[in-house]
């Protein structure tokens, strides 16, 4: 069932200088998702986020288990469920990691990108996706070439919007101005963005301003980090265990987990989470245009749509928790 009321309980922003307004929480289907996850709750979390205003869901053409499966099961979900709501809802999927064996089923190159984007809309059963993102930058292939896929992308009537994922300031510079020259606006950019991952403030941000582009971000609650999990020491020793990007720098076990359960005390003097607030700061004010999120479940999907009911920081607050990650406190 859908509900009436679903957008009176969300938050849009406008991206950058388009006309387009996003989600303040959009749902990432990286995970959870597959053909190994029950389509049952798939389909649950999927019309709980939309019913929550949630009308943005972000894919990959790798997504899932096994890789393209997640945008089999939401191209069902579309079918099945959604059918007379396509012009309501917002589908991205990107190209750039690795898909299909061969030269051709990885990177940046005019080959892969276009192949993906066709081998994409046939699992989601779509003539069309809203935004196309180059999923990452790659080195091997000239920038003009990646972009120029993208401009087809859009003059082809594949994609209405087109973005970037894990560039970084300089090559996002050269991207936009690329772009701009064919005639095709570069929309958004999605980088990893956290508490405890600020690399895009290192001019990203500021990019994005000046050259009026949206940006999403992935990554705010750290792989769980930034729950009550993070709260655990158990869970950060599992996290190095596997490789964390957030745990791989020269901080201990025990200095980590003093700064999340400071952040955690901040959170409570707020009336939230530890998640919602990791959430509601990627969105405060100079923050991005959305936030994504994952979920295995409806209350996941309930719990974290409550950080939009406090997004304002004091500046005490800010000030805390600068000094909590400068470990000063």
């Amino acid at each position: 069932m859908i509900s009436d009321d679903r957008y009176e309980k969300m938050i849009y922003r406008r991206c950058g200088n388009s006309g387009l307004l996003l989600p303040a929480i959009s749902l990432g289907l990286l995970k959870n998702f597959g053909k190994t996850n029950s389509y049952d709750n798939s389909k649950e979390v999927i019309i709980s986020a939309f019913n929550h205003g949630i009308n943005h869901f972000d894919l990959a053409n790798n997504y899932g288990n096994p890789p393209g499966s997640a945008e089999c099961t939401l191209g069902r979900i579309l079918r099945e469920e959604l059918i007379g709501y396509r012009d309501e809802l917002l589908i991205s999927t990107k190209a750039g990691y690795t898909m299909w064996k061969g030269p051709y089923g990885d990177w940046g190159s005019r080959k892969h990108l276009l192949s993906s984007l066709n081998q994409s809309l046939k699992r989601l059963g779509l003539d069309y996706v809203d935004i196309f993102y180059s999923h990452r930058r790659d080195s091997n292939t000239p920038l003009e070439e990646t972009m120029g896929a993208l401009a087809t992308a859009v003059h082809q009537g594949k994609a209405l919007y087109v973005g970037i994922s894990n560039y970084n300031a300089l090559d996002t510079k050269k991207a936009v101005t690329i772009l701009k020259n064919m005639g095709v606006p570069c929309l958004i950019h999605q980088p990893s963005y956290s508490l405890l991952n600020r690399r895009v403030e290192d001019g990203l941000i500021d990019l994005f301003k000046k050259e009026g582009m949206g940006a999403i971000a992935f990554g705010s609650l750290e792989q769980g980090l930034l729950t009550s999990k993070g709260l655990d020491e158990e869970t950060l020793k599992g996290a190095r265990a596997l490789d964390s990007e957030v745990l791989k720098g020269e901080e201990t076990l025990d200095e980590v987990l003093h700064k999340i359960q400071q952040l955690n005390e901040v959170a409570a003097h707020r009336g939230q989470t530890l998640a919602q607030m990791s959430i509601a700061w990627t969105l405060r004010e100079g923050g991005v245009t959305s936030t994504l999120i994952g979920a295995s479940s409806k209350e996941q999907i309930e719990e974290n749509v409550k950080a939009l009911d406090n997004l304002e920081f004091t500046e005490e607050e800010l000030t805390i928790i600068e000094r909590i990650l400068n470990k000063l406190i």
